[in-house]
C-alpha cells in the first residue's frame, strides 16, 4: 500500500498545481526546536495553513459551505486511492508533514470516532511508516460534518521516541495528558473504545468525547495509539487574539503549526506547555480515566 501511495503523490504533484505548490511550501518551511536536549517539541511555521488554523467550525458556518470532502467537490485534478470499503486516500494540498494525506469517508456523515478506532488501525497498519490521526468535530477537524482521518510521515513526530520509552498507559510530554495504549489491534481497539466510554460517563462533552487520536503501527508489529482527552478546542490566548495556535493531534504530538511569523519567533516550550495543559483535561479527570481501566498515573 506504502509503494502505492508514493506513486499517487509523484503522479498528483505533477499534474495538479495546488499539490505541488503545497509541497514546495513545505520544504521551506521553517521549524523550530524549543527543546534543551533537542527531542522536541518543534514549531513549525506554515504560512498556507492560516485558513484551517483559523476555520470556523461552529455549526452555522458549515452549513454555509459546500463540503469539500465530498467527492463531488474535490479539486478537478484531485485523485484518490480506496481502502476497503469506506474510504479513499488523498493527497493533502496544504501539508504540514511530508507524505500528508487525507482520508475520507465515501459517504458524507458527521466526524466521529466512536466504532471506527479499528479502521484507524487498520489504516496504520496498511500505511508503513506512517502514522493515521482523527481531530475530534471540536478537535481541530476543519471538516467536523464530514468523517475523515489523516496520515504523514511517522518521523515527523517528536512524540514517536518519547512513547516508546514509556510504559503507559500514561504519557505527559509537554503538558498535554495523554492515554498511551500499546499492542495487538484487537486489543488497542478495545480499549480505546472503553477509554471514549468512560471520558463519556465523566465529561458531559457532545456530540463525543472531545479526543484527538495518533495511532501507528511499530516495527515488532504491535500499535501504539495516543488519545489526548480535551477540554477545550482553543487557548484563551487564541480567543484574544494574542496567538494564532489551535492544537490538534499533531500538535499535541510535538509538532506545533505556527501560521503566523511572529508565533513562530516568540513561541517557547514553556508557552506550549501552558496551552496544552490549558486544552487537555484536568489531572483529577485524567486520573479518573486511569483508575477505570485499571491503570495508574
Amino acid at each position: 500500500m506504502r509503494a502505492t501511495v508514493e506513486e499517487l503523490f509523484l503522479r498528483q504533484a505533477e499534474e495538479w498545481p495546488l499539490l505541488a505548490t503545497g509541497v514546495a511550501a513545505l520544504a521551506g518551511a521553517r521549524t523550530r526546536d524549543l527543546g534543551r536536549d533537542g527531542a522536541g517539541p518543534l514549531v513549525r511555521h506554515i504560512p498556507h495553513r492560516a485558513a484551517s488554523t483559523t476555520a470556523k467550525v461552529d455549526p452555522a458556518s458549515i452549513a454555509k459551505r459546500p463540503c469539500f470532502l465530498c467527492r463531488e467537490n474535490l479539486f478537478p485534478e484531485q485523485r484518490g486511492l480506496p481502502f476497503g470499503g469506506d474510504w479513499t486516500l488523498l493527497c493533502n494540498p496544504f501539508p504540514i508533514v511530508e507524505r500528508h494525506l487525507t482520508i475520507v469517508h465515501r459517504e458524507h456523515r458527521d466526524q466521529r470516532i466512536g466504532g471506527r478506532l479499528g479502521d484507524l488501525l487498520d489504516l496504520a497498519g496498511a500505511l508503513e511508516g506512517l502514522f493515521v490521526l482523527y481531530n475530534g468535530p471540536r478537535c481541530g477537524a476543519s471538516a467536523p460534518d464530514h468523517l475523515h482521518f489523516q496520515a504523514g510521515a511517522l518521523g515527523e513526530l517528536p512524540v514517536v521516541p518519547a512513547a516508546a520509552r514509556a510504559s503507559g498507559p500514561a504519557l505527559d510530554v509537554w503538558g498535554a495528558r495523554t492515554l498511551l495504549l500499546r499492542g495487538a489491534r484487537e486489543s488497542v481497539a478495545a480499549e480505546a473504545e472503553r477509554a471514549l466510554k468512560l471520558l463519556a460517563a465523566a465529561l458531559p462533552q457532545e456530540p463525543e468525547p472531545w479526543v484527538n487520536v495518533v495511532a501507528w503501527q511499530a516495527p515488532d508489529g504491535t500499535f501504539v495509539l495516543l488519545l489526548y482527552p480535551r477540554g477545550k478546542h482553543r487557548p484563551e490566548a487564541f480567543h484574544r487574539g494574542e496567538l494564532v495556535v489551535s492544537p490538534a493531534a499533531v500538535d499535541l504530538s510535538g509538532l506545533v503549526v505556527a501560521p503566523v511569523e511572529k508565533d513562530f519567533e516568540r513561541l517557547t516550550a514553556a508557552d506550549l506547555r501552558s496551552v496544552f495543559e490549558e486544552v487537555t483535561i484536568g489531572e483529577e479527570v485524567f486520573a479518573r480515566l486511569l483508575g477505570g481501566l485499571g491503570g495508574t498515573q
